[in-house]
């Protein structure tokens, strides 16, 4: 049987303009740049642009000042006003103005050119004009390097390649010619590139090296014969089964170590590898000054030739679906503008709070680093912890002592001997040096390092030191050892 009956109910709903706002506050300063470009081609009333010049804002303020006197006889006429005999000037009471980046004149705001260079792909290709294929055999080669990846890797099966190719253009390609022209890709340069797994790729290089020695040949017998013991580090086996001096095995490892095992790496150009700082931190007169590195953000205004098609005097000449589509437009605006100042002051604030927390980090260097958590920048603020992790997700600041992702700052805390606390950071650098003066014939197990660690006064458990090294990706001691 159905019943009607009343409930009251407290619900929180953000609204579109705090949606908006909450958006932007996650971007980092690049993301937030796009964003403004796609917000100023959907919304005409948003424009790029400085303050208007003096006599512009004269000119504005003579026709608001006729517009008053319009107004001003029509009420003595009483004419009423309706719903949509509204003008842009009853929105403006509010208007943010424009948003404008902070501008220094001695600043050079022009981007350097990127040199222009050739991919991996396109490099492959060029190359294979000195091959002498045929039209079949140039269109597999093609299709071969298209599945390689970054890393210079052919990760998809080989046979597979083949059958889209004989099903795509009604060939009939047999596996041994493809394994031949992969063959053939695997030796141009970067050698080793397409290969199908790390064995593949480092014997494909040993095999290009003009050098003919005593190493180079134990090398290659070792990733021919002993791979699996090899990368065990299992080096007193292959010793006794190559009947080899620990000098020798010495030389052929230094071979196999000097071979690059990522042909496909360093063809990432220079844009792609950039980080750009979202904060700016120095340190002026004794004092730290934040900055947000926000000059390539476009500066943004209201467009004012839209406060003449629905002005007081032209009124009559505008159809109400025009007025009201400028007007939701406008507040539109209106919201994206206040949002990026909101923004950027929720930004600050966070920023000015983590120099506040980590001052000795600032004034001294990573070693003095504090334990950290959201909580306590939110409650130093007054600002919601969701709020801190939106500012502090992506985002890098520039300091005295390097670039730093905002989640650098903020770790947990360990507990040492005299009852004080320590960031987790902090004993994953204690943790690091540790190994990297470590014995190389004799690495470290986490057993000693956690002892090492306790004899330093911080409380740690061996369980702990693995963790933190795995988060390091630090191999365990028996795949750290060396000849």
């Amino acid at each position: 049987m159905l019943n009607i009956s009343q409930q009251q109910k407290l619900l929180q709903k953000l609204s579109p303009q705090q949606i908006q706002y909450l958006e932007l506050l996650q971007l980092p300063v690049l993301a937030l740049e796009q964003r403004i470009k796609t917000e100023l081609e959907i919304n005409p009333l948003l424009e790029e642009g400085q303050e208007l010049e003096t006599e512009q804002i004269e000119n504005d303020q003579e026709q608001n000042d006729s517009a008053t006197v319009d107004s001003q006889n029509e009420n003595s006429q009483g004419t009423d006003k309706t719903e949509n005999d509204y003008t842009l000037e009853d929105f403006m009471n509010d208007d943010p103005g424009s948003y404008k980046m902070p501008y220094s004149a001695n600043e050079d705001y022009e981007e350097l050119p990127q040199p222009a260079r050739i991919g991996l792909v396109e490099l492959l290709k060029q190359q294979l004009g000195m091959l002498q294929l045929n039209g079949q055999e140039y269109l597999l080669a093609e299709e071969i390097i298209g599945n390689i990846d970054d890393d210079g890797y052919l990760r998809r099966e080989l046979s597979g390649i083949v059958e889209d190719i004989n099903l795509t253009h009604e060939l009939n390609i047999a596996m041994e010619h493809a394994e031949e022209m992969l063959h053939k890709i695997q030796r141009l340069d970067p050698p080793g590139i397409g290969s199908r797994n790390l064995k593949e790729c480092l014997l494909v290089q040993i095999e290009m090296l003009e050098n003919n020695s005593d190493a180079v040949r134990i090398a290659k017998t070792i990733l021919e014969k002993l791979y699996d013991e090899f990368t065990r580090k299992h080096y007193d086996e292959i010793k006794k089964a190559l009947n080899i001096t620990r000098d020798q095995l010495k030389s052929a490892l230094d071979v196999i170590h000097r071979l690059n095992p990522k042909p496909g790496e360093g063809t990432i150009e220079e844009f792609q590898n950039y980080v750009a700082p979202d904060f700016l931190v120095q340190k002026i007169d004794d004092e730290f000054v934040v900055t947000l590195n926000d000059r390539s953000v476009p500066p943004l205004r209201i467009n004012k030739s839209y406060r003449e098609i629905i002005s007081r005097k032209k009124k009559n000449k505008t159809n109400p679906e025009t007025r009201d589509f400028i007007r939701k437009k406008f507040e539109a605006a209106k919201w994206f503008i206040n949002s990026i100042h909101q923004r950027r002051e929720t930004m600050l604030k966070v920023m000015r709070a983590i120099i506040e927390l980590q001052y000795d980090f600032f004034e001294h260097g990573v070693e003095h680093l504090r334990p950290m958590i959201y909580k306590d920048v939110a409650e130093r603020i007054g600002m919601d912890i969701s709020t801190i992790s939106r500012v502090v997700n992506g985002k890098y600041v520039q300091t005295d002592y390097g670039v730093f992702e905002l989640r650098y700052f903020f770790s947990e805390m360990i507990e040492t001997q005299d009852g004080d606390g320590i960031s987790n950071k902090q004993v994953k650098r204690i943790i690091k040096e540790l190994v990297d003066l470590e014995d190389p014939n004799k690495p470290l197990s986490d057993d000693k390092i956690a002892a090492m660690v306790r004899e330093r006064g911080i409380n740690i458990a061996r369980r702990t030191v693995a963790k933190y090294r795995e988060q390091m990706y630090i191999p365990v001691a028996r795949l750290r050892k060396k000849v």
